[in-house]
């Protein structure tokens, strides 16, 4: 097994680098699937994506058959994301108007999203554009039509802040983007199901680094555990 990949059902004996966090949420995605990146995190899945998927990558500000990150010699200012990144295109790629690409995103045509979180609920509600500081940013963006307009959303994150609070937590102390709208979260020590489908539950199905007890302490919440 490589260093900076970790397939469905491992368990780590350290903390996953952000490499294998993009790379774990990767090896869930169905071929075939129409999926968005969100800002941060997220947009790392690209580089992790398995040739011959058919998994097309739709970016809001109107490109879908977005690629993995260009070489530091490939980047076009023009092919961006909607994070302002530098992106690359595969054959076949389209682009359209914005009103389109979230016509797509409302009208339920992206399979999965991938998304950046301050903080995630048990019952599956998403706090991913505000932290309430002044100066913050103004708007939800569209983050707020990802979460509940994509067929199933996710959250790639570190479990804890920079100063070590939990980020899931049972109830959100943030700004809302979506109400019961996370089904899994990805993060450097664990995944874990939240949302309806656990009965807002949460829910351990993997730990890398930290036992099951030793996660609930960090937590402060009880973990069930995944049945086989």
């Amino acid at each position: 097994m490589s260093a900076e990949t970790m397939p469905t059902g491992a368990r780590g004996t350290t903390p996953l680098s952000t490499a294998q966090m993009a790379a774990r949420v990767a090896a869930d995605i169905r071929p075939g699937s129409y999926v968005n990146l969100g800002i941060g995190l997220p947009t790392l899945v690209a580089d992790h994506l398995p040739a011959g998927s058919g998994i097309t990558l739709h970016t809001e500000n109107g490109l879908l058959g977005m690629g993995p990150s260009p070489g530091a010699d490939l980047v076009d200012p023009e092919l961006i994301n909607a994070g302002k990144v530098p992106v690359t295109e595969l054959a076949g790629a389209s682009y359209f108007h914005q009103a389109d690409s979230f016509a797509m995103m409302r009208g339920g045509h992206i399979d999965v999203c991938v998304l950046g979180a301050f903080q995630v609920s048990t019952s599956g509600d998403l706090a991913n554009w505000s932290t309430g500081r002044p100066g913050a940013v103004p708007a939800v963006g569209g983050a707020m039509d990802l979460a509940v307009g994509a067929k199933r959303s996710v959250v790639m994150m570190r479990l804890l802040t920079k100063d070590g609070r939990p980020k899931l937590l049972r109830e959100c102390t943030l700004p809302l983007t979506g109400v019961g709208c996370v089904s899994r979260i990805y993060s450097d020590v664990a995944v874990i199901d939240v949302g309806p489908a656990s009965d807002g539950e949460a829910v351990l199905v993997e730990s890398y680094g930290v036992a099951h007890r030793e996660l609930e302490e960090m937590l402060g919440l009880s973990l069930a555990s995944v049945s086989v």
